[in-house]
Formats: C-alpha cells, structure tokens, sequence
C-alpha cells in the first residue's frame, strides 16, 4: 500500500472513530432523537461523511452499541479477573472518563424498542462470558444457573442506574460524571461487601428454596 493511500485509511478510521465518539456523546446528553446533522456539529465533518461511514442513523447506532459494550465488557473482565487492588483502585480514581459510556447505556435502556432490547440481552451475555473468565481465574464462585445470575446482575445494576437518574434528575446538561461519583460514594461499599462477603450468615433460605424448586407444593383446590 502506498504512503499516500495508508494515510487516507487512517484518516478515514480516525474520521469513523471521531464520529461514533461524537455520537456516543450526542446519544448520551440528548437521547437517540438527535439529528445526524448534530452528531456531524460536534464531530467536526459533514453529515454526508457520517452516511458515508455508517450507512444511517441506525448503522451509527449499532456502532455505538458496538463500541460500548466492548468496552464494559473489557473493563469489567479486567476487574473481575485480577488479583491486584491497584485494578479497582485505578478504575475508581478514572471513572469520569466513562461518563459517556454510562450515559449512553441509560439512555438505550430508558429508550425503549427494539434497540433496547439487543442491547440489555447483550449486556446479560457479555456479564455471562466475563464472569465465567472469572470462574475460571478463581476470582468468582461457580453459580448453580450462571444465565439466571448475569441476568440478575444486569438488572440490578441498570435498574439502579434508573432510578438512581429518575429520583436524582442530572439537569439540562446530563452531568453523569457527577452521578457516578455520587453512586460511588453511597454503594460502592456495601455492593463490595455483598459481592465479597455475602449477606446471610446461614443457608437456610438458599436450601429451602432450592427444596421448593425441586418438589413444589401442589395447588390446593
């Protein structure tokens, strides 16, 4: 390939990059009715290169979806898997760097449609594919159903986020740097002690559940 030619494909991958990051941010503050000629506005180019890298709008989309749940997904495999508190210690002093990604997943979920749902069905398999990393890292306890335990994971942690945003509206201008701070400092204690040391002191409950699934009571009348 030529020098000449080399330096156009970089370009193009750094305009393509430029703009899903704009768009990332876009989606985020404003919700997924922004315009491609917004999301162009802040990237810097015309709304005729977005088409041009994209397709459309929801070929944007996807590539937003893509790019975020990569990076959860690669974030929270590093945590899950390592042995070093430096990991956690370094992602607690950079977590406003991922204000983006966290605005941009609650606005995928609080959306709604069909787009919503590829991406929280994603988020369950991807919190599957790191936890099972774990298992096998010895950093994580094998679970008796893993599907049920990252979809329960999925939903308690988006669900928090909503209502933490519904109860705690972030303003005109989205401040989710400010809301992850606030959530760090109010759950990330008790998240860890739950997820490190447990809650219940005896299993009477999991064994009585687990006798309930396997024999159920018959329906009186």
């Amino acid at each position: 390939m030529s020098s000449a030619k080399r330096s156009d494909s970089e370009s193009d991958l750094t305009a393509r990059a430029r703009i899903r990051d704009a768009a990332i941010e876009c989606f985020g503050q404003h919700g997924f009715d922004v315009t491609v000629r917004a999301i162009a506005e802040q990237a810097g180019v015309s709304p005729g290169l977005v088409i041009h890298h994209f397709g459309s709008k929801d070929g944007l989309r996807r590539a937003c979806d893509d790019h975020v749940l990569g990076l959860i997904n690669d974030l929270k495999k590093e945590t899950i898997t390592s042995h070093d508190s430096q990991t956690l210690l370094h992602q607690l002093a950079s977590m406003e760097e991922y204000a983006p990604y966290v605005a941009y997943l609650f606005r995928s979920v609080q959306t709604g449609g069909g787009f919503a749902v590829s991406f929280y069905e994603r988020m369950v398999t991807d919190i599957e594919r790191y936890l099972a990393a774990g298992e096998a890292e010895g950093t994580v306890r094998p679970s008796r159903d893993p599907a049920k335990r990252a979809r329960y994971l999925a939903a308690n942690a988006v669900g928090a986020m909503l209502l933490r945003v519904t109860l705690h509206p972030p303003g005109q201008k989205a401040d989710f740097a400010r809301l992850l701070r606030e959530w760090s400092e109010e759950y990330a204690l008790p998240a860890l002690e739950l997820y490190t040391e447990g809650l219940l002191t005896e299993r009477t409950m999991l064994d009585a559940y687990l006798l309930y699934v396997s024999d159920p009571p018959e329906e009186s009348g």
